[in-house]
Parts: structure tokens; C-alpha cells; sequence
């Protein structure tokens, strides 16, 4: 009987996960120079009316459902980006990074330090004024795509642990960045939509419960019930897509014992399988590769296919749409006017001097209290270089940016607060690490 020498295994391979954000990242940064220079360009006019004044949506009698084009983006595409956020978490929580204690208390406590002391910074620098000291939650972010594009970039020079950590540490950020969002920045609540959306979240996992698997179901119940309720209940709709990913289900249709005892009797009657000698297959040539696909989709979990087909979607089509009708700050009077502006000020100082400060010190005393150890390869200077990339906020502070501030005014000088602070991190964390010698993890 033919054997299969390597046991399937339903584990997330983090090594091409890497290479999607990376690919992913460096798009971002064009994506990103392309809008600034449009938006500073003789065509900003056309910049503003495509993503600002353009209307899209439905009409059904009296009910009315039309945005402009930047909105439908941060309301409903990133909403399919929070989605997959969330199904990386179950993922990650389940059987990933974060699955035990040993494993996630490095990259958690580090991302708590990511998250509270640029936070601090931001408000020591704005307490006074609290029109501008509504931005505290934009320093927090990590854009670990931007990151780990621009760590590609060094090549072997990064230890594969190292980029694990920063990872791990990123999704862990979301979690808290999530958790802002749905709490902090969010107003005018109405109550009944917020009920409307748990009764459907209810039966997304009552579903899930009785071993419903398709993903339709949970694709058309979460659009209709759970994400509709949300973009009218006051709290950000993305917030919906987190939710609706805690409920994807993670069990496959049969074992993985089956699944090699079937695939091995089928390969064997494809093998014994009498060739017809033509380029084409036989018709039973044909159904037993048919049935060792159907096989090969019971065997994967829901979640795990829908973050295979989500994961190039987001990276490579719904972050460089965002990127490209968020990014594009029209820079106009003086530039260090809006450098120095105390949101600026407050942004690069907590992005660039809280990040690595707040990794560094909370993954320091984690080690020391020998609650968690450094990864193999890994050493001081690695960490304090990744501080700095995880500085590298772009994306989701940007999207923050949108929320704190309802002046555009404020929002524009904390996008430039944002791009200043995100590639001074990137530069600084290229120079830490390029220049970081090959040695055994150092102690101290």
C-alpha cells in the first residue's frame, strides 16, 4: 500500500504568512507615495471628488444607504480586514503564538509596553487640551505589514524568530487596538441595534455548535444580521468583523487519521488505475482525484480556508485601496508648522521613543522575573530593533486617526505626525538591525 511519508498538518506555515505581509508592506509603501504625490499634485481636485464626493450605495424606498467611496472603504472593506484580523487571533490563540503562556507571554507582555507607554507619552505631551488629547490611542498601533516589508528588505540579516516575535506581538497589538475602538471611540450608542446585532452574533454561534461549516451561511448572516447593525448602532462597523470571525468554526469535517487512511487507499487505486495512454485522464482517473479533493476540503478547518483566501485579498487589494484614498495629505503652509503641532509631536513621540521604550522594558522585565525567555537566535538588540519598526504604525493609525478627530485639520496633521513618525522608525530600525553581529542571545 502506497504510504504518505509527511502527515498532514492543518498548522498555519508563518513562513508565507511573512512573505504575503512583506510583499504586501512594500506595495503599501508605493501605494502610499503615490497617493501623497497626487494629493500634492496639480490633480488634487480629482483626488478629493473621487474618494470624498463621489456616492455609491442603494436606495429601497424610504431607506437610504449611499456613502462616498473613502467610506465605503473604511466602513465595509476594512471591515473584511478586521475579519481577517480576527481569524488570525483565533488562529494564533487556538494553536498558534499565543496558544500557551510559554509562547505568547514575551509578545504579549511586549505589545502591552507597545501599546500603554506611547499611549502615556502622547497624553503627557496633550493633557492640557482635550480636543487633542482625543489622538492617545494612536501611538498604540503596530502596522506589522508596513514592518515586515520594510525588515524584508535586510534579508537574511533577520533571524526568522525575530520576525515570529514581531508577528506575534502585532496581532496581539490589534487585540488592543480592537478593544480602543469598540470602547473608546465610539458614541451615540443605540442600544437596539447593538441587541439586534448579539441576537445574530447568537446564532453564528449556535451554528457553529450544531457543526454548520459553510461559510456562506456565516458570510450572509454577518453581512445582513451582525455588520448591518453595527454601521447604524454607532459602533464602528470594522468592529463587526472581528466578532463575526470569533465565530467561523475550527473543526474539520473529518480526522486527520481518515484523511490519510482514504487518501492512501485512493492514491493506490489511482495508481493501479488503467491508463489510457492519452494526454487526457480516464473518467475514473478523474472522479478519484475529484473525491481526494473533496477529501482534502473536509480535512481543512473553515477558518483556515477562509484566511488562505482572505490573507492576498487584504494585503494585496483592500490595505493599498485604504493606503491609497487615506494617505493622501495635501501639505499646504509651512510643514514644520504641522510637524510641531502638539498632535504631531505627540504621535512621533509615542510611535518613535514609546514603542521601543514600552517593548523593550516590559520584554526586559518578563526575562528578568524568567517568565519568559528570549527566542533562540534572538538577542537585546534585535528586540530594541524590532521596538522600532513596531513604530511603524501607518495603517491602523491612520484609521484611529479617523476616529479620534472629527476636524479634518486635526486628522491631516496627525496623518504627517504619523508618515514622520512611521519613517524614522523604519529607518532607525533598519540601522539597529543591519548592523546587528551574528552572536548567542546576549543576557542582559
Amino acid at each position: 500500500m502506497m504510504t504518505i511519508k509527511n502527515r498532514t498538518q492543518s498548522n498555519f506555515n508563518i513562513g508565507s504568512y511573512i512573505k504575503e505581509e512583506s510583499l504586501g508592506g512594500i506595495i503599501l509603501i508605493l501605494v502610499t507615495v503615490i497617493a501623497l504625490i497626487w494629493a500634492n499634485s496639480g490633480f488634487y481636485d480629482q483626488y478629493h471628488y473621487l474618494w470624498h464626493e463621489v456616492k455609491v450605495g442603494v436606495s429601497l424606498g424610504d431607506l437610504e444607504l449611499k456613502k462616498s467611496l473613502q467610506h465605503w472603504i473604511n466602513d465595509g472593506l476594512m471591515a473584511i480586514f478586521f475579519f481577517m484580523v480576527g481569524l488570525e487571533i483565533k488562529r494564533e490563540v487556538l494553536a498558534g503564538e499565543l496558544s500557551t503562556f510559554k509562547k505568547a507571554s514575551l509578545p504579549l507582555a511586549a505589545a502591552i509596553g507597545g501599546m500603554v507607554v506611547p499611549a502615556l507619552f502622547y497624553v503627557a505631551l496633550n493633557y492640557d487640551n482635550p480636543d487633542y488629547s482625543r489622538g492617545w490611542g494612536i501611538p498604540m498601533a503596530t502596522d506589522i505589514a508596513f514592518a515586515l516589508g520594510i525588515m524584508s528588505i535586510l534579508g537574511k540579516k533577520i533571524p526568522t524568530n525575530l520576525k515570529v516575535f514581531l508577528t506575534a506581538l502585532a496581532i496581539a497589538d490589534d487585540i488592543g487596538a480592537i478593544l480602543v475602538i469598540a470602547i473608546f471611540y465610539t458614541e451615540n450608542i443605540q442600544t437596539g441595534e447593538l441587541i439586534n446585532a448579539a441576537i445574530f452574533m447568537s446564532v453564528l454561534f449556535g451554528a457553529n455548535r450544531l457543526g454548520i461549516r459553510r461559510t456562506a451561511f456565516y458570510a450572509i448572516v454577518g453581512f445582513l444580521g451582525v455588520w448591518l447593525s453595527f454601521l447604524y448602532s454607532g459602533v464602528h462597523a470594522t468592529v463587526a468583523g472581528v466578532l463575526i470571525a470569533f465565530t467561523i468554526p475550527v473543526r474539520t469535517k473529518i480526522s486527520e487519521q481518515k484523511y490519510i487512511d482514504d487518501v492512501c487507499d485512493l492514491m493506490d487505486e489511482f495508481e493501479n488505475a488503467k491508463p489510457n495512454n492519452k494526454e487526457l485522464l480516464t473518467n475514473k482517473q478523474s472522479h478519484l482525484i475529484s473525491d481526494i479533493s473533496k477529501l482534502s476540503d473536509e480535512a481543512q478547518t473553515p477558518l483556515q480556508k477562509l484566511e488562505h483566501v482572505l490573507h492576498p485579498l487584504t494585503a494585496f487589494f483592500i490595505l493599498p485601496l485604504f493606503a491609497l484614498s487615506n494617505a493622501g495629505v495635501r501639505i499646504e503652509g509651512n510643514i514644520a508648522d504641522l510637524l510641531f503641532h502638539p498632535i504631531s509631536i505627540g504621535i512621533i513621540v509615542g510611535l518613535l521613543a514609546g514603542k521601543v521604550i514600552g517593548i523593550s522594558l516590559f520584554s526586559k522585565l518578563m526575562v528578568k522575573l524568567k517568565l519568559a525567555s528570549l527566542p533562540e537566535g534572538v538577542q537585546w538588540r534585535h528586540i530594541y530593533g524590532a521596538g522600532f519598526f513596531a513604530g511603524i504604525g501607518f495603517t491602523m493609525s491612520i484609521f484611529i486617526s479617523g476616529l479620534a478627530f472629527v476636524p479634518k485639520e486635526f486628522e491631516e496633521i496627525a496623518k504627517v505626525g504619523i508618515f514622520a513618525a512611521s519613517f524614522i522608525s523604519a529607518v532607525t530600525g533598519m540601522i539597529m538591525l543591519g548592523t546587528v553581529k551574528n552572536k548567542m542571545n546576549e543576557n542582559g
